[in-house]
């Protein structure tokens, strides 16, 4: 009998450590907690601010091939929680039947979903444009407030901040077709696929950087799969809802949805 693994891969602007309530959480129901780093990302937030550097090329492709290789590299198919750019390789993954389930939260759209609004509203403009653009692009706190964590208080947003957020790689984001760029051809998941394991897509209804109509417009993607695809919006909640004070709701809803699917912390295997 096996520990069954639970790999877990962040997003844009948070640190791996952004995972680390849900990795306790989910190690104390019998789960084997993973949190891999990005490629070059230091062990802590504040290493990882001081050589942000060392991310600077980190593009979709490269995450993609990197936790595509972490997964398969267990003896058990893990399941595969992603938030943001982790949700849609989580889809990516497991619609290549790579991992044996997978949650994507306020995943960045896949399949040329394209994000509603206006672009202004979805990714933070830099105050001063440069002819030679930085590597990096850095949220303020106050930006932070008002993009990411728009639904909680500003007292919270500053403690988020301090504790989680780290630059990420304009080449990322352009990746995603953010910054006006032309997204990447790995920004792609199979949704036809009838073999796949279950997938559950998951959204904040006050998501200002992927709204939850994005994440309903993968889920409509889905609708022909015989596979399984379930989908669950959070009212009130925005692009922070693993990482507020509403975090463990969420984190709970999918040890649930988890148990529902026969998915159990332990394997046979």
């Amino acid at each position: 009998m096996n520990r069954t693994p639970v790999v877990f891969i962040h997003g844009a602007w948070l640190h791996a450590l952004s995972w680390e309530s849900w990795a306790e959480r989910f190690a104390s129901r019998g789960f084997l907690a993973v949190t891999p780093r990005w490629p070059g990302e230091s062990l802590t937030v504040e290493e990882t601010r001081k050589s942000a550097d060392r991310i600077a090329d980190v593009g979709l492709d490269l995450l993609t091939d990197h936790y595509a290789k972490i997964v398969d590299s267990f003896d058990v198919a893990p399941v595969i929680i992603g938030h943001s750019v982790g949700g849609l390789i989580a889809q990516h993954l497991i619609g290549a039947n790579i991992g044996r389930a997978a949650v994507a939260i306020a995943p960045a759209p896949v399949n040329g979903i394209a994000l509603p609004g206006d672009p202004s509203v979805r990714a933070p403009r830099e105050s001063e444009p440069s002819s030679v653009p930085d590597p990096l692009v850095a949220l303020s706190p106050e930006q932070f407030h008002r993009f990411f964590a728009n639904t909680v208080t500003e007292g919270e947003a500053a403690r988020l901040f301090e504790r989680h957020v780290v630059p990420t790689p304009r080449r990322l984001l352009a990746d995603l077709g953010y910054l006006g760029a032309v997204r990447s051809p790995r920004a792609v998941a199979d949704v036809g696929n009838a073999d796949r394991g279950p997938l559950l897509l998951i959204s904040g209804q006050e998501d200002l950087l992927v709204p939850d109509a994005a994440t309903r417009a993968a889920y409509k993607q889905y609708g022909d799969s015989l596979a399984v695809t379930d989908l669950k919006q959070f009212a009130d909640r925005a692009h922070s809802l693993v990482i507020d004070n509403g975090w463990r709701l969420v984190a709970d809803y999918v040890l649930g949805w988890l148990d529902e699917r026969g998915l159990r912390s332990h394997s046979w295997e």
